[in-house]
């Protein structure tokens, strides 16, 4: 693992997802305008990343390229934060639909590494599918439009896929892993610090780490990860309570928050300009 400089942390924000709705939280930006006003919001708060998922005009979760690139447009006229979008799209997009996203050109998308299943909800027993080939596809065509991937690891087993790409010579270093934890799905860990640290210690050489934790996991984690020196993500996506029994306010409060977390252990949130200097990003 590389560990980026010792007074600096990278955050994420993940501001949507795929299965969050304004029913739970009234705070969640589903539309461009909302996307693109909270990324701003956060980027004032230091994120230096806005993870990006794309909902359609009912709010259902969509990977069309114009909507991706309407919340590109807007987010752009008003900072310079990186932009990534996500690739995981939600339960109800196919293989391409899932992808089209990347039509947009953002800086980097997400990759995930690996076949769950889900659980719960309408889409019990129904497979998040992303077998070997399809990984594969994703990662060349990303590849072939400059788009760095976020390879996104649930259990260990995934990390099998991540030195497949290595070893076909599909990812450059540094390498971006973002380690997802406590995901309610068949085949995903516990976000717990001792399935964070035993992750870390199979980690490839040259790879820079994110971790994600989920819900009430998001807060120890990612101070755990800070002092481990890893980068973190906050957000909505992964968890809407601010603390227990009080739903956040938005997204830009979970940032806040990690700053001043970040700033107790002499840190500073790394700038947009900065974090793409770390992840071998082209300057914008």
């Amino acid at each position: 693992m590389i560990k980026i400089p010792e007074d600096k942390v990278i955050i994420t924000v993940a501001q949507t997802g795929a299965l969050v709705t304004k029913t739970m939280n009234a705070g969640l930006p589903e539309q461009p305008t909302e996307i693109a006003e909270s990324a701003y919001a956060c980027y004032q708060e230091g994120a230096a990343i806005c993870h990006i998922h794309g909902r359609d005009k009912d709010g259902k979760t969509t990977g069309a390229k114009e909507v991706f690139q309407d919340i590109h447009d807007r987010i752009r006229s008003k900072c310079k934060i990186i932009i990534q979008d996500s690739t995981g799209g939600g339960p109800n997009l196919s293989f391409e639909q899932r992808i089209e996203c990347i039509y947009a050109k953002p800086e980097m998308a997400s990759l995930n590494m690996g076949t769950m299943m889900r659980v719960s909800g309408q889409y019990k027993g129904t497979p998040f599918s992303n077998m070997r080939e399809d990984i594969e596809v994703y990662v060349t065509r990303m590849k072939e439009l400059g788009i760095k991937p976020e390879m996104e690891i649930y259990s260990h087993a995934m990390l099998r896929e991540v030195e497949n790409l290595i070893q076909k010579g599909l990812v450059e270093k540094p390498y971006y892993i973002n380690l997802v934890l406590g995901m309610m799905y068949q085949g995903a860990v516990d976000a717990t610090p001792k399935y964070f640290n035993s992750l870390i210690d199979f980690l490839p050489q040259d790879a820079v780490v994110n971790v994600t934790p989920i819900g009430a996991a998001q807060l120890p984690l990612t101070t755990l990860g800070m002092i481990l020196g890893t980068c973190v993500r906050v957000g909505m996506e992964d968890n809407i309570y601010y603390r227990k029994g009080e739903l956040a306010k938005s997204n830009a409060q979970f940032v806040a928050r990690a700053v001043r977390i970040a700033r107790e252990l002499n840190k500073e949130p790394a700038t947009p300009d900065e974090a793409r200097k770390i992840l071998g990003l082209k300057p914008v």
